[in-house]
């Protein structure tokens, strides 16, 4: 496990080095090397998505990532923050995150956390907040976004999505999967957001 978390630790590096200011100000306190965490495989029923999320990302900032998850993700180790006394389990069923790094995930940091949301078809991801600042670049469009009181809109693949310390956000898959990479600073990085919204 450790080369494929080590290659994708490769391309998430070298995808943020071209997203920014605001994303080489989140990652800036990463050491060239990062200890590495010798973590077990662990799925969930949502990597089935992840083939569909590589043919969507095809052509896009990216590709490879997903290309990447699609063809070794099954050997990482997959979580959730939820259960299904939380949203239900169709909810369950789609849903997932791999840490790459942070405080739990393949690479050890106590400062910024980064790794992938799953979201299967056809899903509500309710609106949600927590204390660490967060950014999102969706690997795949088509997803609607919502942040605070604003409308929701859909988002390209690439897009930075930026969201402050606290403030409220949710997620709607249409019909295709959405795949996106996270980062979380300034807060705890394990931490349990704060639901404010309903699945349904």
């Amino acid at each position: 496990m450790g080369k494929i978390a080590q290659d994708l630790m490769a391309e998430a590096r070298a995808f943020l080095a071209e997203c920014g200011p605001l994303v080489a100000d989140f990652i800036a306190p990463w050491a060239p090397e990062l200890p590495e965490r010798a973590l077990n495989a662990a799925s969930l029923p949502c990597l089935q998505y992840l083939d569909a999320c590589a043919a969507s990302a095809e052509g896009g900032p990216g590709e490879e990532l997903a290309r990447l998850l699609a063809e070794r993700g099954q050997r990482l180790h997959w979580g959730q923050t939820y259960a299904a006394s939380d949203f239900g389990q169709d909810f369950i069923d789609n849903y997932g995150w791999l840490e790459l790094v942070g405080t739990r995930g393949h690479f050890a940091d106590d400062k910024v956390a980064c790794g992938f949301l799953l979201l299967g078809p056809g899903l509500h991801y309710p609106d949600h907040h927590h204390e660490a600042e967060e950014i999102y670049i969706p690997l795949t469009g088509g997803a609607l976004w919502r942040k605070d009181d604003g409308e929701f809109a859909a988002r390209a693949a690439g897009e930075i999505i930026h969201h402050p310390s606290n403030i409220n956000h949710a997620m709607t898959t249409n019909d295709d999967p959405l795949l996106a990479l996270y980062l979380w600073r300034g807060g705890p990085l394990a931490a349990r957001s704060t639901i404010t919204g309903r699945a349904d």
